[in-house]
């Protein structure tokens, strides 16, 4: 069973899945801000995992970039697999504006999160189920084997 890294539960919900990877929300509503993390326990980098997969995490990357991009208007998206302080391998993709807080820097380190009112959160989330919609597997509580997954 996969088993995310505690760091990760602390800072974002559980939005959806895709074929390979979870999909997580930062609880940071200052950003529109996505996480992917492949569903495979003991993956640190990415090429700790098997060549289907890679081209999986790409496909699955790209398509949630190119989906947060065009609906919420970005300036630019980063995107990034860091592992300094969370090492299971996760990919940040972050809509950026000129006038976020954080612009031209980074996110990280910047300033304390602003966490979503519930009211918030719930629109949140329905909107990034509705623009991701039908790559999502729609059944969250189903623990499969991910190499049983048919791939998109």
């Amino acid at each position: 069973m996969f088993v995310l890294d505690p760091r990760l539960q602390k800072d974002t919900i559980l939005i959806g899945r895709f074929p390979l990877c979870q999909v997580l929300l930062m609880n940071d509503k200052r950003y529109p801000w996505v996480i992917l993390v492949p569903a495979h326990n003991d993956v640190y980098e990415y090429y700790h995992l098997s060549e289907e997969d890679q081209g999986q995490l790409m496909k699955e990357s790209a398509m949630v970039s190119q989906k947060m991009a065009d609906h919420f208007s970005a300036k630019s998206m980063n995107i990034a697999a860091l592992g300094n302080v969370v090492p299971q391998l996760h990919q940040h993709h972050i809509c950026r504006y000129a006038d976020d807080p954080a612009w031209p820097g980074p996110v990280w380190g910047h300033s304390p999160a602003v966490v979503y009112e519930s009211d918030e959160l719930e629109v949140r989330v329905k909107e990034l189920q509705s623009i991701f919609g039908s790559h999502f597997i729609a059944d969250l509580e189903a623990e499969e084997d991910v190499e049983n997954n048919t791939y998109w």
